[in-house]
């Protein structure tokens, strides 16, 4: 019998399977690894069978490539459509290659709409096809229909299954259809109240259903006020709606008004965590930034980003060329600038980061601009007469050269000034120009933050007589 950590698979103890971050063990994941490699299916299932839908997808996730079709067919049904959803992207896509058709339709059909074009989606045209002509006609057509939405709009991302019932009902006449209706969907918070029309007119939240007397009507204790979501909007801006108002779920309208699906707070939070994820890596320009993704595309993703930024610093160092005949007249200059270049790129950054994150959360608009812009100016203003007088300071007593630290304390001043400038005026750009301002502010204020440091410095140091251009 295999063991981990000494000890037989019917006595294992939580601490055997799950570490004190709630991950896999080693030994588990290599015990799990080892039984399929065995070709031993009893041992693999029973190993696993305990584990939750989301812990078997990260079995997958933690295991080699190589060894996750082994896997998958060693579990058999344990790999559920549940799985599957909860699944790394590019390992569910390794998983799909090795499965039919057919296969891939069962498991989709039975999740929910928003989960199945989220499997779907990522494949080949021809393989949708095929797998879509597999699929039931009714399910089929509601992924086709998704998919027809742009990626990560309201459209593509809302459920298809959701309670909906004309206002002329009484609570008993719908507490009566919730349950002589067996093909209803299971999963529901609210209740969406429609019109003739089918357009939503109010909401009823199931606590209100079961607490009202049979004889009211509908009509009368629904919510009238509701959040609409269009259904073309885009899904960061629904997640911005849902934590706006608090919402555990919405309606979803198509550009008639009428009810077409709903969206809930769960599908929300993956959004904010893949958007401020998303925002993250483009800020570093790391693409993905998925540990799962093929090496060739991550390669894709950031080596256009270094030849950006080999081009900006290239800037940079056409200024620090100008100067080449200060610098060897004063060694101290060389050695100074990484340090003016280096506080000025820091406080740019962090400028940038949370113009990037108040454009995110549209906490920074158009009304308030000029407001945010004084105000991080003014924090440059005493960030910089900080560092300025910290910085003059020692120069002066290391190098002692007074003027020496009057220089670089004056272009430490500037440059931050400028860096907090940046930091909130190149992203504002971007977002004026449609552009997400976490693509390419890095680049941008990077250029900016060393450009002018050198400037600033070495132009102050032949301005004041401190060496000869």
């Amino acid at each position: 019998m295999t063991e981990i950590n000494d000890a037989p698979i019917e006595d294992l103890d939580r601490e055997d399977v799950l570490d004190e971050s709630n991950r896999l063990t080693k030994d588990f994941v290599r015990s799990v690894s080892e039984a399929a490699e065995d070709n031993d299916r009893g041992l693999a299932q029973e190993l696993v069978n305990p584990l939750h839908e989301a812990d078997i997808a990260d079995l997958f996730e933690l295991i080699d490539e190589d060894e996750r079709a082994p896997l998958a067919e060693a579990l058999g049904d344990l790999v559920s459509p549940e799985v599957l959803s909860e699944m790394n992207e590019h390992v569910r896509e390794d998983l799909i290659e090795v499965l039919e058709p057919g296969q891939i339709a069962d498991l989709t059909e039975q999740l929910e709409t928003d989960d199945a074009v989220a499997i779907i989606e990522d494949l080949d045209e021809g393989e949708q096809k095929a797998v879509l002509a597999e699929m039931e006609p009714e399910e089929r057509a509601a992924v086709e229909t998704a998919l027809t939405f742009d990626e990560e709009t309201a459209g593509r991302i809302m459920q298809r299954d959701l309670i909906a019932v004309p206002q002329h009902m009484t609570v008993g006449d719908l507490i009566d259809y919730l349950r002589g209706n067996d093909d209803l969907t299971t999963e529901f918070w609210e209740i969406f109240v429609v019109d003739p029309a089918f357009k939503p007119v109010g909401t009823c939240e199931l606590s209100w259903i079961l607490r009202t007397p049979r004889e009211v009507a509908i009509f009368d204790v629904m919510k009238h006020e509701q959040t609409l979501i269009p259904a073309n909007m885009d899904q960061e801006e629904v997640a911005l709606r849902f934590q706006k108002y608090n919402l555990i779920s919405a309606a979803v309208v198509n550009e008639d008004g009428r009810l077409i699906g709903m969206i809930t707070v769960d599908d929300i939070l993956h959004i904010v965590e893949d958007e401020a994820s998303e925002d993250v890596l483009l800020l570093s320009g790391a693409g993905e930034g998925d540990i799962n993704e093929p090496i060739r595309d991550s390669y894709n993703a950031r080596v256009r980003w270094l030849i950006a930024n080999l081009a900006t610093a290239m800037v940079a160092s056409f200024v620090i060329s100008i100067f080449g005949g200060a610098i060897e007249q004063m060694v101290a200059l060389a050695i100074l600038m990484p340090i003016v270049a280096s506080i000025g790129g820091n406080a740019g950054t962090q400028t940038m980061a949370v113009s990037v994150r108040a454009l995110a959360m549209n906490e920074l608009t158009r009304s308030n601009t000029g407001r945010i812009i004084g105000r991080e100016m003014r924090l440059a203003v005493l960030n910089g007469g900080t560092i300025a007088v910290l910085v003059g300071i020692g120069t002066a007593l290391v190098f002692g050269n007074p003027m020496l630290g009057g220089v670089i304390a004056a272009a430490m001043l500037i440059n931050i000034l400028v860096a907090g400038f940046a930091g909130i005026f190149v992203p504002v750009m971007l977002d004026r120009l449609d552009q997400d301002p976490a693509l390419a502010s890095s680049v941008f204020v990077t250029m900016i933050t060393d450009t002018m440091g050198f400037l600033a410095f070495l132009g102050l140091a032949v301005g004041s007589g401190l060496v000869n251009l």
